[in-house]
């Protein structure tokens, strides 16, 4: 890459955060493994979503938790955050407890195919288990359409393609459409959209 290209894609990286202040976010398990739903953890999201409410001062706008992935559409009131620093710290603190929760089932068949994941050069900076896919995808919300397309396609993630996980996108109980449809907050609330 010549220098001025690799200097101006550094630019637009390094403004990237402070360009939008609206995202939609979705990382994914590892091998697309569902260990959200193998180890129960579902609530660790909410956790994560309580913490960077609370020290980044993101709202979470809509969101969707399924069994192997999480879409979710951040809001944050103050620019300069970093968004690969607080994805990468919330992939890092449900990893470890993810491995914890199979490690106390004794899932060994699974704990020993997320240690023989782990690249050589991960495993000698120290990682021993990989529980998700390193990259994770960020979108700008650039508009009120996308916004709402986004809105739309979290919600009915979990009756779409092979997932049934309803009878109803509303009645699935990790994902914010029944606040949305129903006006029905379910464990976790998230900002209107309409509040933005």
């Amino acid at each position: 890459m010549a220098l001025a290209a690799y200097i101006h894609a550094m630019a637009i990286k390094l403004k990237h955060s402070d360009i939008y202040s609206t995202y939609f976010i979705t990382f994914t398990c590892v091998e697309w493994i569902q260990l959200y739903e193998i180890t129960n953890s579902y609530e660790l999201v909410y956790q994560w979503f309580d913490i960077i409410k609370k020290e980044k001062h993101a709202e979470i706008v809509a969101y969707v938790i399924m069994p192997n992935h999480l879409h979710a559409i951040l809001h944050f009131h103050e620019s300069g955050f970093d968004l690969n620093t607080i994805i990468g710290n919330g992939k890092r603190f449900m990893a470890y407890e993810i491995i914890r929760r199979l490690k106390a089932a004794n899932n060994d068949t699974l704990i020993l195919q997320l240690e023989n994941l782990v690249s050589p050069r991960e495993r000698n900076k120290g990682q021993l288990h990989k529980v998700f896919k390193d990259s994770f995808d960020a979108k700008a919300i650039y508009s009120h359409d996308f916004l709402m397309q986004k809105v739309n396609y979290i919600h009915m993630n979990p009756v779409s393609g092979k997932w049934m996980l309803a009878n109803d996108f509303t009645d699935y109980e990790h994902s914010s459409a029944s606040f949305y449809e129903k006006g029905l907050i379910r464990i976790f609330k998230p900002m209107h959209y309409m509040d933005l």
